[in-house]
């Protein structure tokens, strides 16, 4: 009973299971749902075959890799999905990049068809982001500047003074907004 529990509970909850944490992935998937229902999906190939998802977040230095290779192999949008366009995910072509610092900034994961930063200008937007951080170490350098989910924009530091993200899962820095959710995100990967 209580690991079936732990399995409804994460399409609703943040929730990371061990055991795909560290097993080894060829493949990997992202999903948005929202109230119960499937968005969107898209498939990714990894480029190095049977690296696992710790092992490649853990690769932080020196980050700044494309995990995939040849874009998305597999998307479905569900019909009547809303807010697609500036999805970080889905708004988006491209492979992969995980780990991607720049300056003091750092994003887990973006596509490499959104804008890519080489300087800190707090205009890369993906998932697992925040404007205060050693991308290199993970060394959280102030909570203010954290945020879960920024929606595609291009708003570059200093001229922009509005960022946007999706919902209100961000630190409390000046220029950081809150904005509608599109939904949640799941990750699932496959070795074969």
């Amino acid at each position: 009973k209580q690991w079936y529990q732990r399995r409804v509970r994460a399409l609703s909850l943040d929730y990371l299971n061990q055991t795909v944490w560290t097993m080894p992935a060829s493949y990997i998937a992202i999903a948005r749902h929202h109230r119960g229902h499937l968005d969107a999906v898209k498939v990714f190939e990894f480029t190095i075959k049977g690296r696992s998802l710790s092992q490649r977040f853990k690769d932080m230095d020196p980050g700044r890799r494309i995990e995939t290779v040849g874009g998305a192999i597999y998307t479905y949008i569900a019909p009547g999905a809303l807010n697609l366009g500036d999805d970080p995910i889905f708004g988006v072509s491209g492979d992969l990049a995980f780990n991607w610092g720049y300056g003091n900034n750092g994003a887990r994961i973006a596509l490499t068809g959104a804008h890519l930063s080489d300087i800190d200008d707090d205009n890369t937007h993906g998932l697992g982001n925040n404007f205060a951080v050693n991308a290199k170490t993970g060394q959280d350098f102030s909570k203010n500047w954290s945020h879960e989910i920024s929606v595609i924009q291009d708003c570059p530091y200093p001229t922009c003074r509005a960022i946007q993200m999706m919902g209100t899962d961000h630190g409390s820095g000046p220029t950081l907004s809150s904005g509608p959710v599109y939904g949640n995100y799941a990750i699932y990967v496959a070795d074969s």
